[in-house]
């Protein structure tokens, strides 16, 4: 059974996460009037708190962050005041213990008055506030609906036989119904309200029958209906969107359900977001750095390519004004790193000393695939990784004309190199190692380094595999999904 209503309204007395985007808190006491014009200023009476400081919270995406503080008096009041205002949104009351104790709704017009006593929570009272007249008004209608539904849905789980299920299940069906229109009845009622906003940004576009098209079923035609409605009355530059539990849900939920895992669909949709968001000036620092955040180490290979295009796009346009030097640093440093190295490219000259300290090209590889190794020998990880590579290699891979090339990227390490090879009866492989010497040589020329730059090597073991040019067409993997990548490329050959 889905939630009904704002998923805040779910959160009485949860612990709240205070995190460091929370506001500088104020602390004044301030109830007889000469309360900024300018600002806010949120008059609060909650008793029975006295002499004591509480706040108040709001959201930072799917995370909370208290925005204010206020100090109550002995007569349990108090004043949320500043003279910048507040982010319109859903913001909360939280109490001294940090426990959020209700909701109610920030717009433009941001002097009103709260009223409430903890022993009836359900009975606040604020004055003053068109928004949350509208908001409260929905809230208790929804909540009482809520709790009838809940009653329907324990009964069903609980039934005792199959007609019991059966009437169940249309009673909840009837009070659903219900609940779907008492917001179409807030919507068309205010329709220009916070919470006609808000109520849009949760819902989700239902999914229609499937139309018959030529004598057949269309089967995709629910999919694409729901995908091209899901953002319906949503501009992805208001900064209230991330003044909510569920808008960053709803975001994953797009991503996952209803974008392919293809690069290029997912840049699609990314640079729509973030072309609309721009004017927004906390929604786009938002989707900017969750969309880097995401995809500068992505789920599914291939998709790095979505963090490059933002860097190229965004970054490299201006938009590292909103890092500090640091991250700044980290950000360039990593798009150049992984350049290079995109899948469909050829990877990057490769030469290298044997263990008898010949020179070596990853070019002079003739064979179909070259799968390329980077480890350290001191690595805890490789001493694990690498045994298992040469499992899959001398139980499959050798015969699907797979050559290993392994690379130590540790020179200071090769005795231990040579030790591990030889324990671990890895001849069949080309093993290599970059010199001390022509590292430097990277260096002082001003180069990329080939090793850590060309072929983002952060982090060992770090595998690729490329085919008979040497282009890559894989990386970023466990040795398992390199496996079944091989199996079912040599199988879908077979079949040609």
């Amino acid at each position: 059974m889905r939630k009904i209503c704002f998923a805040v309204l779910l959160t009485t007395l949860l612990p709240l996460l205070v995190l460091a985007q929370a506001t500088k808190a104020t602390s004044n006491i301030n109830t007889k009037g000469n309360l900024p014009s300018k600002g806010h200023a949120i008059q609060i009476v909650l008793k029975p708190y006295q002499n004591t400081k509480i706040y108040i919270g709001t959201n930072y995406g799917r995370n909370r962050v208290l925005a204010d503080s206020a100090l109550l008096n002995d007569k349990s009041e108090g004043v949320f005041e500043s003279k910048t205002k507040l982010t319109p949104g859903i913001y909360f009351v939280v109490s001294p213990k940090y426990s959020i104790l209700f909701d109610f709704l920030v717009d433009e017009e941001q002097h009103f008055k709260i009223i409430a006593d903890t022993l009836s929570i359900n009975n606040v009272q604020i004055i003053g506030s068109k928004e949350n007249e509208i908001f409260q008004q929905y809230s208790k209608s929804i909540n009482d609906l809520g709790m009838q539904l809940s009653v329907i849905e324990n009964k069903y789980k609980s039934a005792a036989n199959a007609k019991d299920s059966a009437t169940y299940k249309e009673l909840y069906v009837t009070k659903d119904k219900e609940v779907k229109a008492a917001r179409t009845n807030v919507m068309k009622a205010y329709p220009n309200s916070m919470t006609s906003f808000f109520l849009n940004v949760m819902q989700r576009p239902e999914a229609p029958a499937m139309p018959m098209v030529k004598g057949k079923l269309d089967s995709l035609y629910p999919y694409f209906y729901v995908k091209n409605h899901f953002w319906d009355n949503v501009i992805f530059n208001d900064n209230r969107l991330i003044r909510t539990p569920f808008f960053e849900d709803k975001l994953d939920e797009y991503f996952k359900n209803y974008v392919s895992r293809e690069p290029d669909s997912i840049i699609e949709e990314v640079q729509y977001m973030l072309t609309v968001a721009k004017t927004g000036k906390e929604i786009y620092p938002f989707l900017l750095f969750k969309f880097t955040n995401k995809y500068i180490a992505p789920e599914f290979m291939g998709q790095d390519k979505v963090f490059l295009h933002i860097y190229q796009n965004f970054f490299a346009k201006g938009d590292t004004t909103l890092l500090n030097e640091a991250s700044k640093r980290s950000i360039t440093e990593r798009a150049y790193s992984m350049m290079a190295n995109q899948l469909g490219l050829a990877a990057p000259s490769l030469i290298v000393n044997t263990i008898d300290d010949k020179k070596i090209s990853l070019y002079d590889q003739k064979s179909p695939y070259t799968f390329i190794a980077f480890w350290d020998p001191t690595c805890s990880h490789c001493k694990i990784e690498i045994p298992r590579l040469d499992s899959f290699y001398k139980a499959i891979w050798k015969d699907l004309q797979v050559k290993i090339f392994s690379v130590n990227i540790n020179f200071k390490e090769v005795a231990a190199w040579k030790t591990f090879i030889k324990d671990n009866h890895l001849e069949d492989w080309t093993h290599a190692y970059q010199t001390e010497a022509d590292l430097n040589k990277e260096i002082q020329a001003g180069l990329p380094t080939t090793i850590r730059q060309l072929y983002d090597v952060f982090k060992t073991p770090t595998f690729y595999l490329v085919d008979g040019n040497k282009k890559i067409i894989a990386k970023n993997l466990s040795l398992e999904q390199f496996n079944d990548f091989l199996v079912n490329t040599a199988n879908k050959k077979e079949r040609k």
